[in-house]
């Protein structure tokens, strides 16, 4: 089997729209199930206007309210809105490795096994952690089955700058948790 894998020299937000069109190309050989990384909303808006036009499940999910600041919400409203009107599901969830262990890593020092598992993602970049996570959050969520490939696009800020294929799995089964193959990434970020 060959796969086609596109390399970014840096990471970026303005590698979205190459994302975007690697994410048609694996939706064009079959796969149906996308799940995307949004904060504010922008990676949202352009992965539902580029697969509108297929069978795609698009599923974005976005970072928990309050965490910038204490009940704030990053998503944009009126883009959620309009996104869940034409049948797009949301997903405001905890990060998982950025969660409780975080509050006492920061009080009490040291180092959480989420953080070195965060950590140890990172090696292959901050949008391979990223897609491994929003994977994990929509299957603890119920939205997405577990043991079958999943389209996962994330990046390393804003914008996206990384698609993975992942073997899905909830949080609980972190190690059946797979990435099968990534077909776009930074190669610094």
């Amino acid at each position: 089997m060959e796969r086609k894998v596109v390399l970014f020299e840096q990471a970026g937000a303005e590698k979205t729209a190459a994302c975007v069109e690697v994410v048609r190309e694996l939706v064009a050989d079959g796969y149906r199930r996308v799940v995307v990384a949004s904060t504010v909303g922008s990676v949202a808006r352009a992965m539902a206007k580029e697969l509108a036009d297929t069978d795609a499940e698009l599923l974005v999910v976005t970072h928990s309210a309050g965490f910038r600041e204490p009940s704030a919400q990053e998503f944009d409203e009126s883009l959620r809105k309009k996104l869940e009107a034409q049948g797009i599901t949301i997903l405001t969830a905890t990060i998982l490795t950025h969660s409780l262990e975080t509050a006492f890593s920061a009080e009490f020092g040291g180092s959480m096994p989420t953080h070195i598992i965060a950590n140890t993602l990172r090696r292959h970049g901050q949008g391979t952690k990223v897609a491994c996570e929003i994977v994990m959050e929509a299957c603890d969520a119920g939205l997405l089955p577990e043991g079958e490939p999943v389209v996962a696009v994330a990046g390393s800020g804003r914008g996206a700058d990384t698609v993975c294929v992942i073997k899905s799995a909830a949080s609980k089964r972190f190690l059946n948790l797979q990435v099968m193959w990534t077909a776009a990434k930074p190669l610094s970020w």
